[in-house]
């Protein structure tokens, strides 16, 4: 039998939603990955750093899934229940995990660091990356795009303004990338597919994804959920469009 949307949304309410790992989901939501394999270049650049410096590490589960880290190796995050279990990931393997709020200045001298890291940052501290790295050090990143999964966070948010859409819009980066002297060596850019496949599955994602629906709660959105609910059970899985695009920057 299937179960009742009460049942779906008590039970995706209650789980924990510390870390960045979306396994919960496994069975129950699934979003199409870029064809670059982020995870796998940023494990080979590691490799190859001797100074390394992974912001908004989220849990630390990305980081700690690299083979090899560099000799030194940091990483900041900002969200205290993330701060605790990144710091249990990434202290055996020899990394320091600093607590570093999104709009503080990095507790990093200048040119610290040959690579700096990130994989969907809150928002890129250009300014900052540029002073901690090294002369022909490297920014690789994998960013969240412009409107990205929109068609879940309209249904919940009603119509948002083209400036909101479009914030995240990589046109911007080769711009904001030469106001503090680094050089675009490669971007890219990949819309793909996300479903869900019921409801407990959008509440969970909610939770976690925090600024999709800024405030979100169950009993907030108790009624709209509800009704999405229906409209998945009558016309299956909700079907959304993630954008990620890929940027690689170098200080001369």
């Amino acid at each position: 039998m299937s179960r009742t949307f009460e049942e779906l949304v008590a039970e995706a309410d209650a789980v924990s939603v510390d870390g960045w790992d979306f396994s919960w989901l496994d069975g129950r939501a699934t979003e199409q990955r870029p064809s670059w394999g982020y995870q796998r270049a940023m494990a080979a650049r590691l490799a190859d750093a001797t100074a390394a410096l992974d912001l908004d590490t989220g849990g630390g589960e990305v980081l700690a899934e690299a083979p090899v880290l560099p000799p030194t190796m940091a990483a900041t995050e900002a969200w205290p229940p993330n701060i605790a279990k990144a710091t249990a990931l990434l202290h055996p393997r020899g990394a320091v995990l600093v607590a570093a709020g999104d709009d503080a200045p990095l507790p990093f001298a200048d040119g610290a660091f040959d690579l700096v890291t990130s994989r969907h940052p809150v928002r890129t501290r250009w300014d900052e990356i540029a002073r901690v790295l090294a002369p022909g050090g490297t920014y690789f990143s994998q960013q969240v795009g412009p409107a990205s999964v929109f068609e879940l966070v309209e249904y919940f948010r009603g119509p948002q303004p083209e400036e909101v859409r479009n914030g995240r819009h990589p046109d911007k980066v080769h711009g904001e990338a030469a106001a503090v002297g680094l050089e675009i060596a490669d971007l890219r850019y990949e819309e793909l597919r996300t479903e869900f496949f019921d409801i407990g599955a959008v509440v969970y994602f909610l939770r976690k994804v925090i600024w999709m629906v800024p405030g979100f709660t169950v009993e907030e959105y108790r009624d709209r959920l509800r009704d999405l609910h229906e409209l998945i059970e009558r016309e299956g899985p909700f079907v959304a469009t993630t954008t990620r695009f890929l940027l690689e920057a170098r200080k001369p």
